[in-house]
């Protein structure tokens, strides 16, 4: 039995992470508010605070800090809550500090304007050294509290020999085994920028670069994703009395993000040069590839749905929605990012085309794709998750679930406004990562700068929903009212027609099987920049 004293303590540590996430979120909000005006000419940025601090800003608190304490905070929550043991926390109090000390150090050379360099920080754009160390802290810090998550895998299977691991457990652990292949490429990418930042070297490759931050850059969208299918699967299906479809198909949707994650990244490459087109077309090949398990999920979510629909006698597929708990707002939000990443799928597909890329690769298409893939599937099922998780960890009640309700249904149209108003300028041949859209007056800009308008309509809509949100995530911390049970339940799978079989199970052997894959889908085409290194970039400061 664990003690109340040490659940508490293990209480303070998620808590650490999730508030964490929450104030990167507000922050992240007040920097995208302000870039998204400032994009659609109703305001200038002023000279001290210019539009791309501002977008860096926003990009790296959204994108990087505040999906990472989420999913670390959460991750640590479902292991801590599925195996339960006396525990010294000061791995995880450790980790926490180490993203802490990285996400500051990295803050603090941005607002200095010495860091302008986006989220996709390759070269030949240079910052400063400490940025880049900086997010090394950021990613280490990552690294520790996957070893903490291991740690506790390894002291189930010691004390349970031949039993599974818990299935929220292995959803968590397949998510930080992907994360530990993906993140490989970032650190390469760091062991040439930290020196080149420092002066140390003479010139960087700008290609290879590139080529290891795309390596571990999608894997990071999936590092999101599986985040989310954590809570869709264990925690969504509590909401409506309903059971993880199947245990083993769980599973095998998971490991599948484990080996198809990673060696899809030259995707985002299709434009540049050095990378032949063999390679460009076998990673377009493996990025369809990495939509079956989304498929899966998809069917998966969908038949708990009816499951749960049929055993209170209700058929079809009317009666099956409405039946579902939409006035909560766990469930909603949840629900509602499902329907974003619907769409944000289809636009994926024409991404991953080598010939529609062509037409969409430089234009606000891409930041609405990006958007409604990180905004809606995981930015809105983590916020509605936090709903969950902050009463069970602080025994506080929710505060005025009302609000947390108008709170994800505001998101969704927010979100719906952008995207759309973003997807559509991209098609008229907006352009991306520009502070200024109009052309002066251009004929041809004059077609899209309404969209651009309405898209900073819907961004205002999202500044509102996240600053209600940290509303009522501060009410429900700060707040007396006592909540009536901490207690947690995941999901349990529905009575199995086999058992999951032993090699679903495998974790740490589907890891090695995922990099082994990632080598050989790197191999060629770092091989071709190695062979032609051509002109090593000194660095360029454009502000």
């Amino acid at each position: 039995m664990v003690s109340d004293l040490q659940l508490r303590r293990e209480n303070r540590v998620v808590i650490a992470h999730i508030y964490t996430a929450t104030a990167a979120i507000a922050l992240g909000a007040i920097f995208g508010v302000f870039q998204g005006f400032a994009r659609a000419d109703t305001i200038v940025a002023p000279s001290w605070f210019d539009y791309y601090r501002i977008l860096t800003m926003h990009g790296v608190l959204m994108a990087l800090v505040f999906t990472t304490f989420f999913i670390t905070g959460l991750s640590l929550f479902v292991t801590y809550r599925s195996i339960p043991r006396e525990r010294r926390l000061a791995v995880g109090w450790f980790g926490w500090g180490l993203m802490l000390v990285g996400t500051a150090l990295a803050a603090v050379t941005i607002i200095s304007g010495n860091a302008t360099v986006l989220y996709t920080f390759y070269a030949p754009m240079k910052a400063s050294p400490w940025f880049y160390i900086g997010a090394t802290l950021l990613v280490l810090g990552t690294w520790v509290v996957a070893f903490e998550i291991f740690e506790n895998i390894n002291y189930f299977r010691k004390n349970n020999p031949g039993a599974p691991i818990p299935l929220v457990v292995f959803c968590a652990g397949a998510t930080f085994v992907m994360w530990i292949v993906a993140t490989l490429g970032v650190v390469a990418e760091m062991c040439l920028l930290i020196p080149w930042a420092f002066g140390w070297t003479h010139g960087i490759n700008v290609l290879l670069t590139r080529m290891f931050f795309w390596y571990f850059g999608h894997p990071l969208v999936y590092f999101w994703i599986m985040g989310a299918y954590i809570i869709w699967y264990n925690i969504i299906p509590t909401r409506y009395g309903g059971n993880v479809f199947s245990d083993g198909l769980t599973r095998l949707a998971f490991i599948m993000l484990i080996l198809l994650s990673t060696p899809v990244g030259i995707h985002h490459e299709f434009m540049e040069p050095g990378i032949s087109t063999t390679w460009k077309m076998l990673h377009t090949l493996t990025t369809y590839g990495v939509a079956i398990p989304s498929f899966i999920t998809a069917f998966a979510i969908f038949a708990s749905f009816e499951l749960a629909a049929i055993a209170r006698g209700r058929r079809g597929f009317i009666a099956t929605v409405r039946g579902l708990p939409w006035n909560d707002p766990t469930f909603s939000s949840a629900a509602l990012g499902m329907i974003l990443f619907i769409l944000g799928g289809f636009g994926g597909l024409v991404n991953a085309s080598y010939s529609m890329d062509t037409v969409i690769h430089n234009t606000v298409w891409i930041v609405g794709h990006f958007h409604v893939t990180v905004g809606g599937p995981v930015a809105l099922t983590f916020l509605g998750a936090a709903y969950w998780m902050i009463p069970r960890l602080t025994g506080r009640a929710l505060w005025k679930p009302h609000v947390a309700l108008f709170q994800t249904r505001m998101w969704f149209f927010g979100m719906l406004i952008m995207s759309f108003s973003m997807h559509y300028a991209g098609l008229l041949g907006a352009p991306r990562r520009t502070a200024e859209v109009g052309y002066l007056g251009a004929t041809t800009a004059n077609v899209w700068q309404p969209y651009m308008l309405l898209a900073a309509a819907g961004g205002f809509f999202l500044f509102v929903s996240i600053l209600t949100f940290v509303a009522v995530a501060l009410g429900t911390l700060f707040q007396n009212a006592k909540t009536e049970s901490m207690d947690v339940a995941f999901a349990t799978p529905a009575q199995p027609a086999t058992e999951t079989p032993l090699m679903l199970q495998r974790l740490y052997r589907w890891g090695v099987v995922a990099l082994a894959l990632a080598i050989l889908a790197y191999a060629g085409p770092l091989g071709e920049l190695l062979r032609n290194p051509g002109y090593l970039a000194p660095g360029m400061r454009t502000w």
